[in-house]
């Protein structure tokens, strides 16, 4: 009998020490990158000249641009050919060939306001491009943090898996001689089935996950990715006025309103000058065919009379300043939840920190001397075997949520950072906000 607990506890302690070391999160991929802002940088630029929809945004820029350059100050002049059939000595007095030229002229500045609609439509739709980036690039850092986040939980599976399955053959053994129940190989037993499935679908979730960034950078679906590992928690941040200010002044999708407000504030001032006529200068001359003489020579000025449509103006008018306060409302609605979702992400992102500081400070180290205490009552036969098992679940579990913390930390910065209108997480440093010392994260036990 001494013989058997002896193996017994042999084998449980090697487990346990085994299960305490590192293990790899899968065999596929090798390397590890610690997620920065660099690496996020890298992948955005690749992402600007793959991605469809920028691509498709960069398209109707192109198209805004051609627009503007194609708008006319001088309309393509008119020529008219004609002919009169009479009695010879009226065709030879009056002439009988009828030509002419009409050119509509640039007055009244319409030419330069239309060009002035055309560019601001340009600026809005470089606006828009710009927006649709930036939100894009938000998306790839917040899935790069969710496929780091999924890395870290299957790491967390399978080193869990490893221990329960040692610990299941140790307490078949046990059983096998008499010193454990039947309650217990079973409990262990389905604790290890469930971390094997949770374990599966796990590393499905992280195959999607890596599905999803290759499609946002237009990469084979299936390309495999290396380990990806969460940084550091990052330092405090508190809600101030220059983080509002900042967002109000380069919000990408409010300075696209912006720029629609300017576009409506030029299509409302050409629409005024579309009350005024059209004049056209004109020459027509009349030669004779028999022999080529002129006959006689005019010019001409044209305009068309807008009066009589000027209630149909007037609506326009109505239309184009309505719509006009229609965009500025837009904007001062948005600028104002711009500011009300700063104060909410720089609340979420506090919580975040707290709870990830939390976990690492206080849970995780005291699960961790839990685990040691447990472990040594049951190896010398002082402890139950329920508390090693307990022990060992709050310390997975502290592990988790640590790792859960941190990634939602830095998605509701790229939130941050998106609503704030700047380039990356390092621009954040300009306002105060600074990674932490470098600090090892908790070691898995």
């Amino acid at each position: 009998m001494k013989i058997v607990f002896t193996i017994y506890f042999a084998v449980v302690a090697a487990g346990l020490a085994s299960a305490g070391e590192p293990e790899p999160h899968h065999a596929a991929p090798t390397s590890v990158i610690q997620i920065t802002p660099a690496f996020i940088n890298e992948l955005a630029e690749e992402m600007r000249t793959n991605h469809p929809a920028l691509k498709a945004a960069g398209a109707r820029t192109q198209a805004a641009e051609a627009n503007a350059a194609a708008v006319r100050s001088w309309e393509d002049p008119t020529l008219r050919l004609g002919g009169v059939g009479a009695r010879r000595e009226f065709r030879a007095s009056d002439g009988d060939l009828i030509y002419g030229v009409e050119q509509k002229l640039p007055l009244f500045g319409k030419p330069q306001l239309a060009r002035g609609v055309a560019q601001t439509e340009l600026a809005t739709e470089q606006a828009n491009t710009n927006y649709q980036f930036q939100i894009l690039r938000r998306e790839l850092a917040k899935a790069l943090f969710k496929s780091a986040l999924a890395d870290r939980l299957v790491g967390i599976g399978e080193q869990d898996l490893v221990w329960l399955d040692t610990l299941v053959a140790a307490t078949e053994q046990r059983y096998r001689a008499g010193t454990a129940t039947q309650i217990q190989l079973l409990r262990v037993q389905s604790e290890q089935a469930k971390r094997a499935e949770q374990l599966r679908t796990d590393k499905l979730r992280l195959g999607h996950e890596q599905f999803g960034m290759n499609r946002m950078l237009n990469r084979n679906l299936h390309e495999t990715w290396p380990r990806l590992q969460l940084p550091e928690v990052a330092s405090a941040l508190v809600y101030n006025q220059q983080l509002v200010n900042l967002a109000v002044k380069y919000e990408p999708k409010l300075k696209v309103l912006q720029q629609q407000i300017k576009q409506a504030e030029a299509t409302a001032t050409l629409t005024r000058r579309q009350r005024l006529p059209n004049v056209s200068l004109g020459f027509e001359g009349r030669n004779y065919t028999g022999d080529g003489s002129s006959r006689q020579d005019m010019v001409t000025l044209s305009f068309n009379l807008p009066w009589a449509n000027f209630s149909r103006y007037r609506s326009d008018i109505k239309r184009d300043e309505a719509r006009l306060k229609a965009a500025e409302l837009d904007a001062t609605d948005y600028e104002l939840s711009v500011q009300e979702e700063v104060h909410h992400l720089t609340v979420s992102i506090d919580a975040a920190r707290r709870e990830a500081l939390l976990y690492r400070d206080e849970i995780i180290p005291r699960a961790e001397q839990a685990l040691k205490s447990t472990r040594y009552a049951w190896e010398t036969d002082k402890g139950m075997f329920a508390d090693v098992l307990d022990a060992r679940r709050m310390l997975l579990d502290g592990q988790l949520m640590y790792a859960r913390a941190v990634a939602e930390q830095y998605e509701t910065m790229a939130e941050l950072v998106l609503c704030c209108g700047l380039g990356d997480f390092e621009a954040l440093q300009m306002i105060g906000v600074q990674t932490e010392p470098a600090k090892s994260q908790p070691d898995k036990p």
